[in-house]
């Protein structure tokens, strides 16, 4: 039997690079977002792909994708953002409120209702989408650091409560990967501003990048488990220190 993959924020980025890499790999995949016109695109492109609209703020919405699932064999927990650059005492606490529900509540949501059925798999593997920002802190990113530092620990935590568990819990930590939306959305579609992020960066990461890794991962022998996976481009040396080159 085919395994099944789903993955949250499916509709671009980081996650529809990761459903279309998963369903090449054999995988039934349920894609699950927002925007049902661009998974509903996705899913004419991929025949394998399952469209699901799929709000992970929502328990209602939550709960209905996983009363249709048969099976779940992968989890990839992609769904998330960040939202501002203010200092700490600048802080939206919509922004960070927001954050938390997305990236760790949103996550934890989605491991609540498909856990059960990742054991009944009897090798299930669940991908927490974190970033380098949960493995230290930068100025005017401090919602965002909190909340992925959030998810890292739910991860560890999640790996020594099931242990003895058919269940591998992967970390993916990607650093500077240069997508559609995610500067755009922190600078609250200032396009120009977000341009700015990857100026003068020779080859940041690509989502495709980020997508082959999440698929190395759940692809390893059952008792390989790679508990954490820290991705930067070469011009990266930490959140702080980049090369830049000039036109």
């Amino acid at each position: 039997m085919r395994k099944t993959a789903v993955v949250t924020g499916a509709s671009s980025g980081i996650g529809e690079a990761t459903a279309r890499r998963l369903a090449a790999e054999g995988y039934d995949v349920v894609a699950g977002a927002r925007r049902r016109d661009r998974l509903d695109k996705l899913a004419a492109e991929v025949p394998s792909i399952r469209p699901v609209m799929l709000d992970v703020t929502s328990q209602e919405s939550v709960d209905a994708l996983a009363a249709g699932l048969e099976r779940c064999d992968v989890l990839v927990n992609n769904a998330g953002g960040a939202f501002g650059l203010e200092q700490v005492t600048d802080a939206r606490l919509a922004d960070w409120q927001h954050m938390y529900d997305v990236n760790v509540l949103g996550s934890l949501r989605m491991t609540q209702a498909l856990i059960p059925k990742l054991v009944e798999s009897g090798d299930g593997v669940l991908v927490m989408l974190t970033s380098t920002a949960g493995h230290g802190a930068y100025e005017g990113g401090g919602g965002y650091v909190a909340a992925k530092h959030a998810q890292r620990a739910m991860a560890e935590t999640l790996r020594l409560e099931l242990v003895g568990q058919p269940v591998r819990i992967v970390e993916i930590a990607p650093g500077m990967v240069q997508t559609e939306g995610f500067a755009v959305t922190r600078f609250r579609g200032d396009q120009e501003a977000a341009a700015r992020v990857y100026e003068g960066v020779p080859n940041p990461l690509t989502a495709d990048d980020i997508a082959d890794a999440i698929a190395w991962s759940v692809t390893r022998p059952a008792h390989v488990n790679v508990d954490r996976m820290i991705i930067r481009p070469r011009a990266q040396a930490a959140q702080h220190k980049v090369h830049r080159v000039s036109g």
